[in-house]
């Protein structure tokens, strides 16, 4: 348990993210989320030839999945 913490501490101070741990956060498969950073929907940055997801674009992407729609 102490050891599951430690990690959750360490992911929770990370400047910024893999896609596949932005995936895991959101609960949601690697490809669909490479597929929203592709699309643009999900904020990512690169740095070098790597893909990352800064972690503060995870709830920026939700809070967009939850405006209501203006076409509905």
């Amino acid at each position: 348990m102490a050891e599951r913490r430690a990690v959750d501490t360490v992911e929770s101070s990370l400047v910024l993210l893999t896609v596949e741990e932005a995936a895991q956060r959101l609960r949601i498969g690697r490809t669909t989320c490479f597929k929203l950073v592709i699309a643009g929907e999900l904020e990512s940055v690169t740095v070098g030839r790597l893909r990352r997801v800064p972690p503060d674009a995870l709830p920026a992407y939700v809070a967009k999945l939850r405006r209501p729609s203006r076409a509905a």
